[in-house]
């Protein structure tokens, strides 16, 4: 709908548009499967615009789908969405656009870009909280934000879809998800098994003291902050604190013991391309959804970031994107150490 929609916009402002799909992925893919394409080529039909379909599924299971498994091999709870968009969808397929005569790569992401008087462009949220996904492009370059316009941005979700059926775009009847478009949430670990068979072995799960209270199957099978499935009862309620992948060793605790007061957040992009010079206050997510959290971010000499949290903030886990704000404007952001 969202990207349909883009394509709609542009036309009715007097863009010249051309649709693009990649096919990233097949066996149970919710954004590239055979239905989808034809559902997009149906959609182009009824806009009057060329429509092109891009092969990138090598480059995606290579670059975002291995990632996806090694980071669990680790110990550490991937975000492949925030690696996706830089490296392939604003990467690869915004230089495909290139090579067809594209001037501008158009998404149905909600956010807002803004190009000041100096000629740097700042991402700013979108106008619908409940949809924002600006926190999933905290990498974006300054060039590749120069090359790509957001047309749903300023809209609600609900206005994208009276303008989709006002306008007579074909929409499959089907709810929306914010799984990954790859794999579903309760089986990452299946996946992981099937390209990294040597995961699965078995292991200890200690308490915080280092008592012995458990086995697991693969560290893989759990992340920081899970409290069910743990295979293990103790007469309260206990939460992942830690993996070590090392020791192939799952760490629980009370929920009390996974409020962090800070965190080091590691191969950090400041989306003006100029690192702040001291500290700054800002808003710092810590996973999607995350309401924010008040801090003080103080950029480091290495490219990483030290954050201090005004209140200890619950579950930060290793491997997710840490994306700070001021405002509704996105700074930056990096990969939680």
């Amino acid at each position: 709908m969202d990207s349909s929609a883009a394509a709609a916009l542009l036309i009715d402002r007097g863009h010249k548009v051309f649709g693009l799909t990649a096919k990233m992925w097949s066996s149970g893919s919710r954004c590239c499967s055979d239905e989808d394409i034809r559902q997009a080529q149906r959609v182009a039909a009824v806009l009057e615009i060329p429509h092109y379909v891009i092969d990138l599924h090598e480059p995606f299971s290579e670059q975002i789908v291995g990632y996806f498994a090694d980071e669990y091999v680790a110990g550490r709870t991937p975000s492949p969405c925030g690696l996706c968009n830089p490296l392939i969808k604003f990467g690869l397929l915004m230089d495909k656009a290139r090579t067809l005569g594209a001037e501008l790569l158009a998404t149905g992401h909600y956010v807002r870009l803004h190009k000041d008087d100096s000629g740097i462009c700042h991402l700013f949220s979108g106008q619908d909280k409940n949809k924002d996904q600006s926190y999933f492009l905290f990498d974006l370059s300054q060039e590749q934000l120069s090359s790509s316009i957001f047309p749903v941005g300023g809209m609600t979700k609900r206005e994208v879809r009276d303008y989709t059926e006002k306008r007579g775009i074909p929409l499959a009847n089907r709810g929306e998800s914010q799984e990954l478009c790859f794999v579903t949430d309760g089986e990452h670990y299946e996946l992981t098994e099937k390209l990294r068979p040597d995961v699965r072995k078995r292991g200890d799960i200690l308490d915080t003291g280092g008592h012995k209270v458990g086995e697991h199957e693969g560290i893989h099978r759990f992340t920081v902050g899970q409290r069910r499935g743990l295979g293990i009862a103790l007469g309260e309620p206990m939460y992942v604190v830690r993996l070590d992948a090392d020791t192939n060793t799952v760490v629980v605790g009370k929920r009390s013991e996974l409020d962090m007061p800070s965190a080091t957040v590691g191969r950090v992009n400041w989306i003006s391309d100029r690192k702040p010079a001291s500290p700054f206050p800002a808003t710092t997510l810590i996973r999607y959804n995350h309401a924010g959290a008040a801090s003080t971010v103080t950029p480091n000499e290495d490219g990483s970031a030290s954050v201090v949290f005004d209140e200890p903030q619950f579950a930060v886990a290793p491997g997710q994107i840490a994306a700070f704000y001021r405002d509704d404007e996105l700074l930056g952001g990096g990969w939680i150490q």
